[in-house]
């Protein structure tokens, strides 16, 4: 059996620390709700993917490539996690991907392909939705609601200052000085920071008081690469709502358009929100 790829032993950084009471990533918080403390954001670990990639499918996959992962169990500021990918079969064009803590306890499992992703671990999830009427935090959310549309400019400060002060995890030269392509490439925190955070002024309104945590996160490259110092456009639309005995969850897809109308970025999101925080729930969890 071949070996997979591996990444080193990293320590992720929780940086929403001082994200505040209602926020998963707060120690009070996440321990009310069960969690060992203030969870590692999803897109924190995803950082952790893309030189692992490199080896796999090289420089191409800023261009063409994707990641798709379904997360498992959380993780805490400062646990050492390694990044794992199946070597590339002739002939295929997709590989398994996984993280794992240090002990061996499944972080995130998924999919990393070049070209196309139709087969890749979020695509093949069934996104029936469940009867709206069950729905006590998302119900007025639909598939086929738009969260907007957005005029943006990727600008690369955030990410230079999260570089300098070592918070993006196995982080690549690309991130900060030139790339192949010119411009700085936006590591894949950035790309979630745009292609999530602006869908967010149209999904926060409609969702009732609770607190939320990532499910699944997928992106992928059509004309890449996401670089920064760029004019980009956004739509985002909600695909699916439904839930599970823990949480209420919305999936939802954001495209991004380079200058020339081109897809350059792709995001699929599921979004979760734990029945145990929302009022909603602790109202109803005695009635008869």
């Amino acid at each position: 059996m071949t070996e997979p790829m591996t990444g080193p032993l990293w320590a992720a950084r929780n940086w929403s620390a001082d994200a505040g009471a209602g926020s998963i990533h707060d120690d009070t918080t996440a321990a009310e709700l069960g969690f060992r403390g203030g969870t590692v954001a999803g897109d924190v670990h995803m950082n952790q993917f893309p030189p692992v990639l490199l080896k796999v499918f090289g420089n191409a996959w800023f261009e063409h490539g994707n990641l798709s992962l379904s997360f498992r169990n959380a993780t805490v500021d400062l646990e050492k996690v390694r990044v794992f990918a199946e070597p590339l079969v002739p002939g295929e064009n997709q590989v398994n991907v996984w993280m794992e803590r240090e002990d061996g306890l499944l972080v995130c499992k998924g999919t990393a392909a070049l070209g196309d992703y139709t087969r890749s671990e979020l695509r093949q999830k069934d996104l029936r939705p469940c009867d709206p009427s069950e729905l006590k935090i998302l119900n007025r959310l639909h598939p086929g609601l738009s969260l907007g549309s957005y005029d943006v400019e990727a600008t690369p400060d955030k990410q230079f200052q999260r570089y300098d002060s070592q918070l993006i995890s196995d982080p690549l030269p690309w991130y900060r000085e030139t790339s192949p392509w010119g411009e700085v490439v936006a590591a894949p925190c950035t790309i979630i920071e745009y292609l999530w955070a602006y869908p967010m002024q149209g999904l926060t309104p409609l969702v009732g008081k609770s607190v939320g945590l990532f499910g699944a996160i997928e992106i992928g490259f059509v004309n890449g690469p996401f670089l920064m110092n760029r004019p980009y456009h956004l739509d985002s639309e909600v695909v699916c709502v439904g839930q599970s005995p823990q949480t209420e969850f919305v999936w939802y897809d954001t495209n991004a358009y380079g200058e020339d109308g081109r897809l350059v970025a792709q995001l699929r999101m599921q979004s979760r929100a734990m029945k145990a925080s929302s009022p909603a729930y602790r109202d109803t969890r005695h009635d008869a």
